[in-house]
């Protein structure tokens, strides 16, 4: 988890720097469409949504622990570099490249890796800041690599005169509830948006039949240059980038590596972002920092 420090806006102003995460999907037209629906009141006001998560896109390691293999280090590789503050542990492909995302020592796991993708939309839909608590259930959970099959559950407050939102992500083929309004053989895909008048499928109102007389929400944001054009023109002195630390990216990360911690705990948790604490778990705030290697400490 991130000190206050560096989610604190003061700081990055004062330094006058541009950043900007990389969730490129923040950037794209689909993303303002779902903003604009809720901006319209097409669906009145929002409640709850369900995030639906197919399997991560890298194979799983095989073994329930480390594998017993100690193939050589391959050729260019700094193996010790490569650990960083990470406990020593032997070379093996299962590490690296790519699959480094399922082992607590190196990565986040689904959650991790897909949740700054995946909840972007929402986050900027919503107006969401820091959860108020989170819970969390799986079907395995082991000391060293994160689970494929979860569900996690965050609850927002009332912000600015919208509702609390209840948050849900279905990871690793589990499925949300079927929505009433769905039409009959039709899957669900994409995140599904709650409302008091209806219910909005990933870009698209449901049933299909709604969506055709609705048509298209009234065109009321800024379309995006690009992700990465974002960026250059805010380091160039321009408007912030749609997905810097201080008004979305920072808390748009938290969120999900709180998910990771109550998998763990196995018990909802109730979260102070403020103090960035936990306040009825002393196990839980353990899980906040990692233990770094010595020669690699901060």
């Amino acid at each position: 988890m991130a000190s206050r420090r560096f989610r604190d806006a003061a700081f990055w102003v004062g330094l006058g720097v541009a950043t900007q995460l990389g969730n490129q999907g923040q950037a794209t037209e689909e993303a303002r469409v779902v903003q604009e629906f809720i901006l319209a009141d097409a669906i009145g006001p929002v409640r709850e949504v369900h995030v639906t998560v197919g399997p991560p896109f890298w194979d799983p390691p095989v073994w329930g622990g480390s594998p017993p293999e100690t193939p050589p280090v391959p050729a260019g590789l700094d193996w010790d570099l490569w650990l960083g503050p990470a406990p020593v542990r032997p070379y093996h492909p299962a590490y690296h490249p790519w699959r480094w995302r399922d082992w607590r020592d190196f990565g986040t796991g689904p959650l991790g890796d897909m949740g700054c993708h995946k909840l972007s939309t929402v986050f900027k839909a919503l107006k969401l800041g820091y959860p108020i608590s989170v819970e969390a259930t799986c079907t395995e959970i082991g000391p060293e690599i994160f689970p494929r099959r979860f569900e996690v559950r965050w609850e927002f407050p009332e912000r600015d005169g919208k509702p609390p939102v209840t948050l849900i992500w279905h990871g690793g083929g589990l499925q949300p509830p079927r929505p009433e309004q769905l039409e009959a053989g039709r899957p669900v895909r994409g995140d599904v948006y709650i409302g008091d008048k209806g219910t909005l499928m990933g870009n698209r109102l449901i049933p299909e039949s709604r969506m055709n007389r609705y048509g298209r929400p009234p065109k009321v944001l800024a379309r995006s240059p690009g992700q990465y054009k974002e960026w250059v023109n805010a380091c160039r002195g321009g408007p912030p980038a749609g997905s810097d630390f201080v008004r979305h990216s920072g808390p748009l990360t938290e969120t999900p590596l709180l998910g990771n911690i109550a998998m763990r705990v196995g018990k909802k948790l109730a979260w102070d972002s403020p103090k960035m604490e936990f306040t009825d778990d002393e196990m839980a705030n353990r899980l906040l920092q990692r233990a770094y290697r010595a020669g690699w400490t901060l």
